[in-house]
């Protein structure tokens, strides 16, 4: 094996299957830079990709994992660099994502001296990997390098190699048979698991035995949407998606009520307090205080994740298996019903609520743009094969109540919740990894301020590359970190506090302009169309910048005594912001009742005859 460590580490991740890696430069890394660089220019390495800051990176190898199934690949330097990446790695074992990073270290003879740069990156990264290892020698290169790809693969988190600067550049040899010395392949192993045919019959019996099924799918279900289609068009069942897992069944399904919980629909809430047999499939959804009663549903679970099964709700049977085969091997022991009544319900409970929507995105407010109407009128205009992001602020509440996925479209956010930097991360990873697309980043002030302003700049570096290079920046302009805003309100009964949740106001749009791109802003509903119309007439990129409302509330699909009661108290404290947010809340329940009794007395909606299986 001729070349060096870092030539043979290069080559490694090509035959990996790996063509681009997301990376940021520094000298603990220096000599595997100066290798890939090298590689470049014989035309014989991978595409790498230089965004502004390490944490971008992370984020960027996630989400590429998310939208291409492949493995993601990001690259370091040493301490301060390395852990930058904690927060996109973190991104990756929350959302089972496989992501490998190649980070940095001193040379060998610094280790434990307390020299610069020289940190504990093993005892560092050990909560967030499912595998770190430094390689030590050239021997070693080649089974680490393989079992981190093997790793990432089959237990679905990231895992990391750390590369000594000075064995980046030693001379790497050919392995022959020798004792401590492992020869390994760079072949990716089979994860499509099936369980035993014995656990296949169980799950039938108890699945064919429900007379109202519902199904709560999760990401993990990619690829498996015609399967999941299959099995409920026999079994009558309802389906739910988690939010990760909107693009898995397509909204023109008229029984998927998408999503469950605070960001969900009335009709998942529903599906959960009626039904009698609970099939979760791909997913880990957290919120178990909006899953049934304990006893009230039969419950199976499939997942890859063995640890994740049975642990939010009290499962009958646990299958061990990938959601797309395990279904295959399924769905010629169901039994087919002819009781649709139970889909039919679900399929009429969208109906109700989409309206619901609807009307309250077209209520006008007088402190700013309705953020609902913005996301309405998105969704009314989404091209073909789009694709959508989001942050974890408000913008998760309005992707979750609008933005409605159809066939051949994809979207996704981060599923901690917490990591509202991912949007602007996610949107550019989706355009190199799909660079015919449009993409949509929907972000609110404060998270564009924290990653997004930087990945305009990454933006502008790269847009020459991707073959149709629209996409559209949606930034939340309401000068709040206003999710945490509405949760001091709601969770903690606090009112907002304007030194931790006021954000600096500036002009995103001329923002957008000084780096040549097309600026929009909105400061009324009644701009809001024709700012999307004049976005997607545009060949290049376009912000819009959306003056909102931030006194909108985030309604949950049913508003709980606790959420009304901690809000009150907020309010009584001395919320800054309370006479609008009153008046707000005030119009979006009144709104929402209003549609309610006109759906309850069918008024205002044409009366077509259902068909017999509500499809």
């Amino acid at each position: 094996m001729a070349g060096t460590v870092s030539d043979f580490v290069i080559e490694r991740i090509r035959e990996w299957g790996v063509s681009r890696v997301f990376g940021f430069p520094g000298d603990g890394i220096g000599a595997f830079d100066g290798a890939l660089g090298q590689a470049e220019r014989e035309d014989d390495g991978v595409d790498y990709i230089r965004p502004t800051h390490e944490e971008i990176c992370s984020l960027m190898a996630t989400a590429h994992a998310k939208f291409t199934g492949e493995v993601g690949v990001c690259v370091a330097t040493s301490s301060p660099g390395v852990f930058h990446l904690l927060n996109g790695l973190y991104d990756a074992q929350m959302d089972n994502q496989p992501v490998v990073a190649f980070v940095g270290q001193q040379g060998l003879n610094a280790l434990g001296t307390f020299g610069q740069q020289v940190s504990n990156l093993e005892r560092a990264l050990a909560d967030v990997a499912v595998y770190v290892q430094t390689i030590v020698s050239p021997e070693q290169a080649q089974a680490v390098v393989d079992t981190a790809f093997r790793t990432a693969r089959v237990r679905l988190g990231p895992t990391v190699v750390i590369l000594p600067h000075d064995v980046q550049d030693q001379k790497m040899p050919a392995l022959r048979p020798q004792s401590w010395v492992s020869r390994s392949s760079a072949v990716a192993p089979s994860t499509a698991v099936v369980p035993a045919h014995s656990e296949i019959l169980k799950a039938a019996e108890i699945i064919n035995a429900g007379s109202k099924v519902s199904f709560l799918v999760g990401h993990g279900a990619n690829g498996a949407t015609a399967e999941v289609l299959k099995a409920a068009e026999l079994r009558g069942a309802g389906i739910i998606t988690a939010l990760r897992a909107k693009q898995v069944i397509p909204s023109e399904v008229p029984h998927h009520s998408q999503q469950l919980g605070l960001l969900g629909s009335r009709p998942s809430v529903e599906q959960m307090a009626d039904c009698d047999t609970l099939v979760l499939l791909g997913t880990n959804y957290p919120y178990a205080q909006f899953l049934p009663e304990s006893g009230q549903a039969r419950a199976v679970q499939v997942d890859l994740k063995p640890e994740q099964m049975g642990l939010r709700y009290p499962t009958e049977l646990n299958l061990w298996g990938d959601v797309k085969e395990t279904l295959t091997a399924l769905i010629p022991h169901l039994q087919a019903t002819t009781d649709f009544s139970w889909q039919e319900r679900v399929a009429a409970g969208m109906k109700e609520w989409e309206a619901e929507m609807e009307a309250e995105a077209m209520v006008s407010y007088d402190d700013g743009v309705n953020p609902r109407r913005v996301y309405h009128e998105l969704n009314q205009r989404l091209p073909p094969r789009a694709i959508v992001t989001a942050d974890a602020g408000s913008t998760a509440d309005w992707y979750g109540h609008h933005i409605r996925l159809r066939e051949g479209m994809m979207g996704d956010l981060s599923g901690r919740l917490a990591t509202m930097v991912a949007a602007m991360p996610y949107a550019t990873a989706a355009k190199f990894a799909h660079p015919e697309r449009s993409v949509i980043c929907t972000i609110g002030d404060g998270a564009f301020q924290m990653l997004g302003m930087n990945e305009l700049i990454t933006i502008k570096k790269y847009l020459s590359r991707w073959q149709n290079p629209q996409l559209i920046i949606l930034v939340l302009h309401n000068n709040d970190l206003n999710q945490v805003s509405w949760e001091m309100r709601t969770e903690d009964g606090n009112p907002l506090w304007p030194a931790s949740q006021d954000v600096e106001t500036m002009d995103y749009a001329g923002y957008a302009e000084l780096l040549g791109f097309q600026g929009i802003q909105v400061r009324s509903d009644d701009e809001v169309a024709a700012a999307w119309d004049a976005a997607f007439a545009h060949r290049g990129v376009t912000l819009i910048d959306a003056y909102t409302s931030k006194s909108v509330p985030p309604l949950p699909p049913k508003v709980a005594f606790e959420f009304a009661k901690n809000t009150g108290m907020a309010l009584l404290k001395g919320d800054p912001e309370g006479l609008d947010v009153m008046a707000d809340t005030a119009k979006a329940v009144f709104t929402e009742g209003v549609e309610r009794v006109k759906d309850t007395l069918h008024l205002g909606h044409e009366q077509k005859p259902e068909s017999g299986n509500g499809r």
